[in-house]
């Protein structure tokens, strides 16, 4: 029987809530613009923090608030290369050591490859 009910409503669309007497906080206006010259404004309560950037209704661009600070420029990490995280561990004299260690090696020859059992198998057949 409750399915019956709801038949032929649509409850996604419509909303059958309406806004007489209900009390909305107070709002303010703020202003935006963007880069390509769009000006829009967007309502937000009175006790919200205001942002200084917003994307532009028009063509989705950053807008920066109107009469207000730009945003804080962010301090970006410099990126870590392979060379730094190896300094971290070692320092020059144990890696100019390492170094000499691997060069004896592959000059003497002796260096041992482990061959794979599939390749071994595939030269047999």
């Amino acid at each position: 029987m409750s399915e019956r009910a709801l038949r032929g409503t649509r409850l996604v669309v419509t909303s059958y809530e309406t806004d007489r007497g209900i009390d909305l906080a107070p709002r303010q206006a703020v202003e935006y613009a963007c880069q390509n010259g769009h000006r829009f404004e967007m309502p937000f309560s009175v006790e919200a923090e205001i942002p200084p950037e917003w994307e532009c209704k028009v063509c989705g661009a950053q807008a920066l608030l109107v009469n207000g600070e730009g945003p804080e420029e962010k301090k970006g990490k410099p990126a870590r290369t392979h060379w730094d995280m190896l300094m971290e561990r070692r320092t020059r004299e144990e890696l100019e050591e390492v170094l000499a260690e691997r060069l004896a090696v592959l000059r003497s020859g002796t260096m041992n490859i482990a061959v794979h059992p599939r390749d071994s198998k595939r030269k047999s057949a």
